[in-house]
């Protein structure tokens, strides 16, 4: 068993612990039907991913000419009511992450999830997967409020916090796959790993990540180096 020097681990979700691009896609397509766009191929919502669901549909209905500001929200609202009833339809954790966390976990590491997905949904998700109770806590884009969700530090400090990782003898560290995990943990001062197989918003290795993993079975060797 591969020894990790850390007490804590938070993770990204979406691209990070789960693939869940095709059901996020589904219901990007249900609202763009709605508010009369063409669908977009449901694999180029991995482009899409990245900052929370209004910016995923933002960037999908602004490809397309845009809408009024009102009209948008209505059409928001409506996406989050189908992905309510649709989010793990198709999402599953990626190959390894169910080995890694009964690894970390059976050295006492906590976890945490942190994402911009509303807590409600990632919760959700968790739920129906048989994953939510592996982590301490699951902290959501609109779980710190307004303006606090990723690359805002304030939800990873928040996460360390819960995870009884800021004393002296705590250490803390991230995993995501995007420029908001990797900007978040910097100005959060934690380490951060970068996961290369995920939904990606630059070259991984341009992420400015500690350090870059391909495939999840590469993490604890990647924590242990760190």
């Amino acid at each position: 068993m591969t020894d990790i020097p850390f007490t804590a681990i938070g993770f990204d979700l979406d691209g990070t612990l789960l693939d869940t691009f095709r059901d996020l896609g589904e219901a990007v397509n249900h609202a763009l039907k709605l508010g009369g766009f063409d669908p977009v191929p449901v694999d180029s919502s991995k482009d899409l991913i990245g900052g929370g669901a209004k910016i995923m549909l933002s960037r999908a209905v602004d490809a397309q000419g845009g809408m009024p500001r009102d009209d948008f929200h209505a059409l928001y609202k409506q996406m989050l009511a189908y992905y309510s009833q649709h989010n793990a339809v198709h999402s599953r954790p990626y190959p390894g992450v169910i080995e890694a966390l009964d690894q970390l976990a059976a050295q006492g590491v906590k976890m945490a999830v942190v994402t911009n997905k509303f807590e409600e949904f990632a919760r959700s998700v968790l739920t129906q997967l048989d994953l939510a109770d592996r982590f301490v806590t699951i902290i959501g884009g609109d779980t710190m409020g307004k303006g606090n969700a990723k690359p805002a530090p304030d939800p990873v400090i928040e996460a360390r916090k819960r995870c009884e990782a800021a004393g002296a003898n705590g250490r803390f560290a991230f995993v995501g796959d995007s420029t908001y995990d990797v900007n978040a943990a910097k100005a959060a001062g934690v380490p951060v790993v970068a996961a290369a197989y995920g939904y990606c918003d630059k070259p991984p290795h341009e992420l400015g990540a500690d350090a870059v993993i391909e495939r999840f079975d590469q993490l604890l060797p990647a924590l242990a180096a760190m």
